[in-house]
């Protein structure tokens, strides 16, 4: 929390004493905010925002404790609360540019409730207001980026049921200075083997990104929506971690028939969640 300036410091903490979101409820709020937006009077572009387009202070936030993070001697978490802001309004300004980029033109008339070219120029307005601030939320649909689980120890998977047993929950959680030592030297692997593109560039941004972060904070990756995709079984049978790590190994001693195997396993498991992109 004191990493924050005000008056967003002030703000998020009167989030955390009404309420953080649970883990849990967090994709359902976030579909519960847009669809508000969509049935005010008038409608509003994003949600988190006020009619007239500025945005309301921040009232979705999650939170960690320190003990709630795996560490070891050479990381230090905290001091508590570790506090995630949502970041709604500003990540779906950027999905909506990304939006309006590639959908046909009648797809983009029938779900925008105001001109096409205005609707880009006020999200673009709102991606702007990001730059140079930490996003605190990174997302992907369908399926996690494969270079993302070098943030993490694979023995540290946290599977977890909601008390009725009908929401599952599968993350992982990191020091930011344990992240940010594992994303150097697997950016150092992959540049070395793979060059600067695909991998290797996630691998840099994404290492760019946590350099924007108190380094007594945390990450967490998490699966999200995606994990009711899955079957027991499906994730019995998830090393997807293990692999990734496993794979920087070997690109590290030159084993290419390592590398091709755990690839092999891991685009098998994949292809069929991110499949349904395809049926989407």
């Amino acid at each position: 929390m004191s990493s924050f300036d005000s008056p967003l410091r002030e703000a998020l903490a009167s989030a955390v004493r009404n309420g953080p979101v649970e883990p849990f409820e967090a994709g359902v709020r976030e579909q519960d905010m847009w669809l508000r937006s969509q049935v005010a009077a008038p409608p509003r572009l994003l949600p988190g925002e006020s009619p007239d387009g500025q945005a309301l202070e921040a009232r979705e936030v999650m939170v960690l404790e320190p003990h709630d993070v795996p560490t070891g001697p050479a990381a230090t978490v905290g001091p508590g609360p570790l506090v995630c802001p949502m970041d709604l309004r500003g990540r779906s300004a950027a999905a909506l540019v990304g939006f309006l980029g590639e959908a046909e033109i009648p797809l983009r008339s029938a779900v925008l409730s105001l001109p096409v070219e205005k609707a880009r120029v006020r999200a673009s307005a709102v991606v702007g207001e990001l730059a140079g601030k930490a996003v605190h939320v990174l997302s992907s649909t369908w399926t996690v980026p494969l270079p993302w689980f070098v943030l993490v120890d694979p023995t540290e998977r946290r599977l977890v049921a909601s008390s009725d047993g009908t929401r599952k929950r599968v993350s992982w959680r990191a020091p930011m200075a344990d992240a940010r030592r594992r994303v150097a030297r697997a950016h150092s692997v992959a540049r070395e083997s793979l060059g600067e593109e695909g991998p290797t560039k996630i691998l840099r941004e994404t290492g760019r990104w946590l350099e924007r972060f108190h380094p007594h904070s945390a990450v967490e990756l998490d699966y999200g929506g995606l994990v009711q995709m899955m079957s027991d079984s499906d994730l019995m049978a998830d090393t997807s971690a293990e692999d990734v790590h496993a794979i920087v190994d070997a690109m590290e001693s030159g084993d290419a028939g390592e590398v091709g195997e755990r690839y092999e396993a891991l685009r098998d498991f994949w292809s069929e969640f991110a499949a349904h992109e395809r049926y989407n």
